[in-house]
């Protein structure tokens, strides 16, 4: 396999590979992660909100991210095809994770005495997992 065609089977092509859609869902969590992060650090430190309420509204901007990047990019067959319903089961698997993240967010903040940035990366490696493999098994082949 040369080096362009390793590429683009990473990057490029529709693929029903576990492996590959676990590499793109890792740069599309990552990305989603940028907005849910940013968005928690703005809304917290600059717009003066609550960490548990910035970082719900940051986990549901980070989740829409997800959403469109993951149906775009990285998942090739889906199970549902009607859309509302493929984003409701989406965001309800969402939900869990959020409920999951704020939990996760209060546990490491107000238990452990963890800086609430850092709460936030342990959160997001959990959820991250909980997320991939549920949307996988429900959503997409």
């Amino acid at each position: 396999m040369s080096k362009s065609n390793g590429f683009n089977r990473l990057f490029k092509e529709k693929t029903d590979s576990t492996f590959i859609q676990l590499f793109r869902y890792t740069f599309v969590g990552g990305i989603a992660f940028l907005v849910d992060f940013g968005s928690l650090y703005f809304l917290t430190e600059l717009a003066g909100l609550h960490y548990l309420l910035s970082a719900m509204i940051a986990f549901l901007l980070g989740l829409a991210t997800n959403y469109l990047l993951s149906i775009l990019w990285v998942f090739s067959k889906r199970k549902v095809q009607t859309v509302s319903v493929e984003f409701s089961i989406f965001a309800f698997i969402g939900v869990i994770g959020l409920g999951l993240n704020e939990f996760f967010m209060w546990f490491f903040t107000e238990q452990v005495g963890t800086y609430y940035l850092v709460s936030k990366i342990l959160s997001a490696i959990l959820v991250y997992l909980w997320n991939f493999g549920a949307r996988k098994r429900i959503l997409f082949t």
